[in-house]
């Protein structure tokens, strides 16, 4: 993929001050075919403390989600990368915005990730049929500062992982040694046999 580049927070450097620099960056994959459109979104995105994954079209963004259909045996690149938000332009060759927010949203491994569409053309029609299928906003182009708080807004939390593992301890009955009765688990609600 040589349109794909990846770029940290570093900071939030160049005056996003009102970012806080602890929070961990939202990683965003943007898709747009217009190179220098996807040089502007990258450039606001990144100085505004956002992680952009860049993107040419809606193939190479399924590439990244790891719904390629070429190359099922591919272990599925979304699970390194932890793509927090997608941010698509909706006018794009082969596979527009409406079409990668359908093959996102019909897949069960990425479609909690939120979808913004983003277009230079104001057409309500097809920003009506984008919001009812599951497009978390529609953005006139150019992307403004007051977009990038919305889309900070549109990510969900994501729950902490407990880093000492997922056993549960279970209590033990002690059952007299005369018998043939070993000890087993007690499991509330559960018959153990």
């Amino acid at each position: 993929m040589e349109e794909q580049q990846q770029h940290g927070s570093g900071g939030g450097g160049g005056g996003s001050g009102e970012y806080d620099s602890a929070a961990p960056s939202i990683h965003v994959l943007s898709v747009d075919d217009c190179f220098l459109d996807r040089k502007v979104v990258e450039r606001h995105l990144k100085k505004a403390a956002f992680k952009v994954t860049s993107v040419d079209s809606g193939k190479k963004a399924m590439e990244v989600l790891g719904l390629c259909q070429d190359k099922v045996d591919t272990p599925s690149t979304y699970n390194d990368q932890r793509i927090d938000i997608i941010l698509t332009d909706y006018c794009m060759p082969e596979m527009n915005g409406y079409d990668l927010l359908m093959a996102v949203k019909e897949n069960s491994h990425v479609k909690s990730i939120p979808v913004v569409i983003i277009s230079s053309e104001y057409d309500p029609q097809r920003i009506s049929r984008c919001l009812a299928n599951g497009a978390e906003d529609f953005l006139q182009k150019p992307l403004q500062q007051k977009d990038l708080q919305k889309l900070r807004s549109y990510v969900k939390p994501v729950p902490p992982v407990s880093k000492t593992g997922t056993k549960r301890k279970v209590k033990m009955d002690l059952i007299p040694e005369s018998g043939t009765a070993e000890r087993r688990p007690r499991i509330a609600g559960v018959a153990v046999a």
